[in-house]
């Protein structure tokens, strides 16, 4: 009983000192970590399976894995966009599927711009460059409102784009903490 007590108070410490930078982050259990990022993130289960397979706590080195993995997700999502747009028979969805290409390109282009400020420490731009690619992300899908319906994995890969972004947004939150 006291021994279980003893390893509750100590977890807690170790939260308290980690959270104002006087513990490093390996010192924490991983799921310890990951339970404080992926709580706060859109899709919590989501977050928890991704970080899970990054093999790291560092709050730079996630950061680094999911910026690389958003990346990976809107180039693939822009390739698919661009081969629909050229496939679509209906000039609707012709059309959406061209604009969310370039939606995506941008998105692109703001992951690329938020691994720049991770590596000069910007964090607060990492945030805002997520934060855009999460918008471009979401306003791809918000052009299939209306009918026609995207028929396609587009939408899918859309939210996962956004749980990403969700995912980012929260490891910069806590690294302006910490800086």
């Amino acid at each position: 009983m006291a021994s279980s007590s003893f390893l509750a108070v100590f977890r807690i410490v170790l939260l308290v000192l980690f959270f104002n930078g006087m513990v490093p982050m390996h010192a924490a259990s991983q799921d310890d970590i990951l339970s404080t990022i992926c709580k706060k993130t859109r899709n919590p289960s989501f977050c928890f399976n991704v970080l899970k397979s990054a093999g790291t706590t560092d709050l730079k080195r996630l950061a680094t894995f999911t910026l690389n993995l958003a990346h990976d997700k809107v180039a693939q999502t822009r390739a698919l966009a661009q081969s629909l747009a050229s496939k679509a028979s209906d000039p609707k969805l012709k059309e959406r599927y061209a604009t969310c290409a370039e939606q995506y390109g941008e998105a692109a282009d703001d992951i690329e711009d938020g691994k720049k400020d991770l590596g000069e420490g910007d964090y607060n731009g990492v945030n805002i460059k997520a934060s855009a690619a999460m918008t471009e992300a979401g306003d791809c899908q918000d052009n299939f409102t209306q009918p026609p319906k995207d028929p396609s994995a587009l939408s899918g890969n859309g939210k996962t784009v956004e749980d990403i972004c969700s995912i980012i947004l929260v490891i910069a939150n806590l690294l302006l903490g910490r800086a």
